[in-house]
């Protein structure tokens, strides 16, 4: 995810990059949240579209008016801190959330919310879209800030993820999370370097097929600087190749007989979203869904340590390619937002108290999906889809299901292993 912004530059103090700026504006927004600041995000649920004009009402419109203005100003205010035309910003922003916008929209949906279809799939086609037909003008270029808007997103991701979820996994839902990442995560590497594929390439795929779809490709863009249209054709695949496993998992789970609570852990091992999973997991019994849930809750903990992980691995591989592998060098070439999506992981794990985590999680899970729904906005209006078809001759595309495949029989595998009650005890749920 290359950046001008991100490069080192003798002119501006380092405080002022724009890794270390989405740490301050991450930071500043996680404090006000905890100091007080409590915005009500107007409902994005709807089912018809006789139900739209029920839902947009004029205190629907000035909710979200207010949440505009309020991350309008903090990207201002980053800007200003990036010494960048703060002006420009402020004209292009408005589109740029309004679009971010629709695509919640899109994704409040009740087909949409039981498919497990996430806003940032809606955001790139509705980015895209309009790209390719009207054309992305010039006066939107400045509010086109794709990697700003996703980093600022992970910080604020980290204070959602928090260790004590970790052990509120459950033991054997850990144990089979990690056995599915390491694996999965290896075996996708090594056959995206079989078929071709670069390292960045290598990276977010196989992140995603063996953690949790596109928030864990979002997470790996970030921590390697990505290409982000490498990013939206990850994403992409993702939720081309989840939809029929929807429906195709819990066909064959009911046709070979399979134990509800082995069932829910293969689910919940496979599927990218916790959304598909426990729409699957209802096709086959309250059970089914509730171990899926574990499961796969289980591996969206890993994600920030393998964010943490992947940076310092790329950064020290960066450094090798360079000749260079001093600590100063690898802490240069560190994507410093890490270090507040850390931070923040922290604060909110040991320092605050339960009951204001609590609180204060569902607000800034909404943000955070807002700034993610801008990012990829902003990757779909820099992307024309002639690039996403071309890219790397469809190598990619068979790459992913390769790894998909050897994740659903690996998973599978452990599922009988750890939930079939051969070696552990299985909890009552």
């Amino acid at each position: 995810m290359a950046s001008h912004s991100t490069q080192p530059n003798p002119v501006r103090p380092w405080w002022s990059l724009e890794d270390w700026t989405t740490v301050w504006i991450g930071l500043i927004s996680l404090i006000a949240i905890v100091g007080g600041y409590r915005p009500k995000t107007p409902g994005l649920k709807w089912g018809s579209l006789l139900d739209l004009p029920s839902l947009m009402t004029a205190n629907w419109l000035l909710g979200w008016a207010g949440i505009a203005v309020v991350i309008g100003l903090l990207t201002c205010l980053g800007m200003f801190i990036m010494r960048e035309r703060v002006s420009k910003q402020l004209l292009a922003f408005p589109f740029v959330f309004a679009l971010g916008l629709a695509a919640q929209l899109f994704a409040g949906n009740s087909i949409a919310s039981h498919w497990g279809i996430e806003s940032v799939i809606f955001a790139l086609a509705i980015g895209l879209l309009f790209s390719n037909v009207i054309g992305t003008p010039e006066w939107l270029q400045p509010a086109v800030r794709t990697e700003f808007y996703i980093k600022t997103g992970l910080i604020l991701m980290g204070a959602t993820i928090l260790f004590a979820d970790i052990l509120a996994a459950g033991a054997l839902g850990i144990f089979q999370s990690i056995l599915v990442v390491l694996v999965v995560w290896y075996f996708s590497f090594w056959l995206c370097k079989k078929m071709k594929l670069d390292d960045e390439f290598a990276t977010m795929l196989s992140t995603a097929v063996s953690i949790c779809g596109v928030s864990a490709a979002i997470a790996a863009c970030g921590a390697i600087e990505g290409d982000r249209k490498k990013l939206s054709y990850v994403t992409s695949i993702v939720l081309i190749v989840a939809v029929p496993m929807i429906v195709i998992q819990p066909y064959l789970i009911r046709a070979f007989g399979m134990p509800d609570v082995v069932a829910g852990a293969w689910l919940g091992g496979t599927l990218d979203t916790t959304g598909s999973v426990v729409a699957a997991g209802e096709l086959i019994s309250e059970t089914a869904a509730k171990i899926g849930t574990i499961v796969k809750f289980s591996q969206n903990v890993l994600l920030g340590l393998a964010a943490f992980l992947l940076s310092i691995w790329w950064s020290a591989r960066k450094s090798a390619a360079g000749k260079g592998t001093s600590a100063i060098v690898i802490w240069n070439r560190f994507p410093k937002f890490v270090l507040g999506f850390i931070t923040a992981s922290l604060i909110f794990s040991f320092a605050l108290e339960p009951a204001l985590v609590k609180t204060t999680k569902p607000i800034i899970t909404n943000l955070r999906n807002i700034w993610f729904a801008m990012a990829f906005v902003s990757i779909g209006l820099e992307t024309k889809f002639t690039d996403l078809l071309t890219m790397e001759e469809g190598r990619p595309f068979w790459a992913f299901l390769g790894a998909q495949a050897f994740n659903v029989v690996w998973t599978l595998i452990l599922a009988w292993l750890v939930f079939g009650g051969i070696f552990f005890e299985v909890p009552q749920v």
